[in-house]
């Protein structure tokens, strides 16, 4: 019976599959485009900018997702802002990922020698010019690995954005055990799917720090 319920199923599977990894994808381009500036903001020698990003990284990372969700979702109407659940999943999820992409980047710009910096500057590169050309192309090929780490714990978080009936794959599962009653078999084959995309993920992007690894330190050395 438990293998029926998988095999007759396997195309609402296969769409909650593929809607987990679109909001994780679309979660993690908005978590590293708002991450970059939140990063560099966590080192800038302003004072004000430097709190207002540490504030942000700290709050967020300090707090619940489920609760982050629900306060995108079921908050935000409150002041005159409606979205949609999957809308609402891929913000929520993402401004999350943001705060933790913030210091990935920050520590990859750290971990870039200062000699790189020094040595832009002494060309005639403004702070800028050096940090855009110079500094952040080197900590990019850094951040790789825990970039992966990261990109692993979006697709297992996108599991919470279930809670605001979003169709992916958990809340798939959630569905078929309320029509055939059978927890084991669906959630373990549920589990097997996020380890399968998870693993593949890591793997893939092993391949991409390998071949971009900065020879002497860092990444794949």
């Amino acid at each position: 019976m438990g293998l029926e319920i998988i095999a007759n199923n396997l195309g609402f599977f296969l769409k909650g599959a593929i809607l987990t990894i679109e909001i994780s994808l679309s979660a993690i381009a908005l978590g590293f485009a708002l991450g970059v500036p939140m990063g560099l903001a966590r080192i800038s020698r302003i004072l004000p900018v430097r709190m207002l990003a540490t504030g942000y990284v700290e709050a967020l990372r300090g707090t619940p997702l489920l609760v982050q969700i629900f306060i995108v979702y079921f908050g935000l109407p409150s002041i005159g802002i409606y979205l949609d659940p999957l809308v609402s999943g891929i913000l929520a999820v993402g401004l999350n990922s943001a705060a933790y992409q913030a210091e990935i980047i920050r520590g990859g710009i750290q971990s870039v020698p200062k000699g790189q910096m020094e040595a832009a500057r002494s060309m005639g590169m403004t702070y800028g010019q050096s940090m855009r050309r110079v500094v952040l192309p080197q900590a990019m090929r850094l951040i790789i690995p825990p970039m992966t780490n990261e990109f692993i714990i979006l697709i297992k978080d996108s599991s919470l954005v279930s809670a605001i009936s979003v169709w992916e794959l958990t809340l798939v599962a959630k569905e078929l055990n309320a029509k055939y009653f059978d927890p084991f078999t669906i959630f373990l084959f549920v589990a097997a799917v996020y380890f399968i995309m998870t693993f593949a993920t890591s793997k893939i992007l092993r391949v991409v720090e390998k071949k971009t690894a900065i020879p002497g330190f860092g990444a794949g050395d």
